[in-house]
């Protein structure tokens, strides 16, 4: 009998209420002040998870941010008082740890979203936000996904970020107005 996807949505937004319902607020917290505070943000992710991680980057630019995604012709150096967020499920994507320990030797924060604290690039992260999804390295105790490869960690994130946009939001006192206005009119 096949599935039916209204069964099949359930299943997805079950898994993402799990993983997030996991979420360390001081984690939140931490992020949310060194963000603030940076003089530039530098974002990086690999696949998927990039791609979650480049929405996030539009918005934090809609937020009135200085902020980019790695691998854009506008990066500009990265040093003390910036911030490399990067975003790996596992914290060993290798070309993710490059720039990560790159970032390090220029005097930037590293804040890391990942799935592995004990990872490589937690050992260099100053800050870290465990998003509990299962990933390619690591499985989580209770999280079962019925969704392929690491589909879970992908959605965890975007929705992570979208609810990080929310309470940026509240903090800078940014509305969907003042947003709006930094919105690219070139469309």
């Amino acid at each position: 009998m096949k599935s039916m996807i209204k069964d099949n949505i359930k299943i997805i937004l079950s898994e993402i209420d799990t993983v997030l319902s996991m979420v360390d607020e001081r984690e939140v917290d931490v992020l949310v002040k060194k963000i603030i505070s940076a003089h530039t943000i530098i974002a990086v992710g690999a696949g998927r998870v990039g791609m979650a991680t480049r929405g996030f980057v539009m918005r934090l630019s809609h937020l009135g941010f200085s902020a980019y995604m790695f691998g854009d012709a506008t990066v500009p150096a990265i040093g003390e008082g910036d911030v490399l967020l990067a975003s790996s499920g596992s914290g060993e994507t290798q070309t993710i740890f490059d720039l990560v320990e790159i970032a390090k030797r220029n005097k930037a924060s590293i804040a890391l979203v990942t799935g592995n604290s004990e990872s490589r690039m937690g050992k260099l992260a100053d800050i870290i936000v465990k998003i509990s999804a299962p990933s390619k390295t690591k499985t989580v105790d209770g999280v079962v996904s019925v969704q392929p490869m690491t589909t879970l960690n992908e959605q965890c994130l975007g929705i992570f970020f979208d609810a990080l946009v929310l309470r940026l939001m509240e903090e800078t006192q940014e509305t969907h107005e003042t947003m709006w206005a930094r919105h690219s009119n070139l469309e």
